[in-house]
């Protein structure tokens, strides 16, 4: 294994990742803080394979840009655990791993005999995770579940969109990224405790749970002023009783964050805006003497909220959101930039970290742009130093170079479609 590798986080141990696109994010993170990642893939290939969107438009199992970003940093093989042959090379391959992350449908590997019970007998240290919509057991736990189910399930389309409109989901999937992120948040846990106590264990995720965790906030804002939280659009949600305050706001090449704050805390940032607009002769003339301290956010009608907001929305659309934001941190006005994929892509914090990295494709004959490492650690580097794996590239790697099987048995399983 390559020597950056050895010295990370993860550099000795191995991991057998048998997920289609509800779980590959957990795998690469445990890859990316070092670990040898396997993607076990049926010789047919895995059907994340299949998913867009696709390199310049080139629709097919070798182009797709989903398995371009969540299978990087891993090696692949082929075999199909459904077949006694290929149940009898994972056992192998069990023995010598360290973690195995899994979202098949809930009793699948059971069907198979290879649930946890079964594999912790030829490894006691192993842990395995389980990914699923609903978790492994209640009354939901076979049912089927795709991103925009877990995500009405879990309560996050109820406050997502406009109050007048349907509920929405966000426009990229999330809810299993939730799910696989959680899971190598658990599978790190395991972990801990297996290098104190030399005891593996069944990590059992849930992707509603894990939804509804994000969603914390809103049980203490119902103890606390009996309000249900609810969808809100560009405004501030449940925080004021029925007050609607602008927290997104348009300006003239796309979008920034702020929002009025009332009292003391308030004051500093809402009298320099004025200052600001008065200069650029944008400011209303009740501003001139207007009491920010005494602006008390629990007692606001929505008409002075809008005397508020409307000259404010109204200088905003005549600067663009770099002008708002780096003029605003001169003047200690609390604007934030709404980034878009372009602006990330240059944005210099991230270049000053170093953060995209180019990993070339010679398949393609191209060098690709990912998002790199996720943190750095002085002592145990991250590292992202190969592309997703092409279908069964590292076969021989493994089978021959690991498990010792000749070329002519190698040869065979593949003809009687095991790998």
């Amino acid at each position: 294994m390559d020597d950056k590798k050895l010295n990370s986080i993860l550099g000795s141990f191995r991991v057998l990742d048998l997920t289609d696109q509800t779980g590959s994010i957990c795998s690469k993170i445990l890859a990316d803080l070092g670990a040898d990642v396997i993607k076990v893939e049926k010789p047919t290939g895995n059907q994340s394979r299949n998913l867009g969107p696709f390199y310049h438009d080139k629709v097919g199992t070798k182009t797709s840009l989903h398995w371009f970003a969540y299978e990087l940093n891993k090696r692949g093989i082929t075999l199909d655990i459904e077949k006694k042959d290929g149940q009898q090379l994972f056992f192998q391959m069990v023995s010598k791993a360290d973690f195995i992350i899994e979202s098949f449908p809930v009793g699948y590997m059971a069907e198979l005999g290879l649930e946890f019970s079964a594999l912790s007998k030829k490894n006691p240290r192993l842990i395995m995770t389980s990914i699923s919509p609903f978790g492994q057991t209640g009354p939901y736990a076979h049912y089927k579940a795709s991103d925009i189910v877990v995500m009405a399930m879990g309560g996050f389309m109820y406050i997502t969109g406009n109050p007048d409109e349907p509920p929405l989901r966000v426009s990229i999937p999330q809810a299993f990224l939730l799910a696989s992120a959680h899971a190598a948040s658990a599978t790190m846990v395991a972990h801990y405790y297996r290098q104190t106590s030399g005891i593996g264990q069944y990590i059992d995720v849930s992707a509603q749970q894990c939804v509804l965790a994000e969603l914390s906030n809103a049980i203490p804002l119902w103890v606390l002023n009996q309000t249900v939280m609810k969808r809100a659009g560009s405004y501030m949600a449940g925080r004021w009783g029925d007050i609607k305050q602008r927290l997104l706001w348009p300006c003239k090449d796309g979008f920034v964050i702020f929002y009025v704050i009332g009292g003391k805390a308030g004051a500093r940032t809402n009298r320099s805006l004025f200052k600001w607009m008065d200069e650029e002769k944008a400011a209303p003339e009740y501003f001139r003497d207007f009491a920010w301290e005494e602006l008390d956010m629990a007692q606001q009608t929505q008409e002075m909220q809008l005397l508020i907001e409307d000259p404010i929305g109204k200088f905003f659309m005549n600067h663009s959101k770099e002008e708002l934001y780096v003029e605003g941190q001169k003047r200690d006005v609390i604007i934030g930039v709404v980034s878009s994929p372009e602006d990330l892509l240059n944005d210099p914090q991230l270049a000053a970290r170093k953060f995209w990295l180019d990993i070339e494709h010679p398949e393609l004959g191209d060098t690709i742009r990912y998002t790199g490492p996720f943190i750095k650690a002085s002592e145990t580097p991250v590292t992202i130093n190969r592309r997703a794996p092409l279908l069964g590239e590292h076969n021989l790697e493994i089978y021959e170079g690991e498990l010792g099987l000749s070329r002519k048995t190698i040869c065979a399983l593949k003809e009687a479609g095991v790998i």
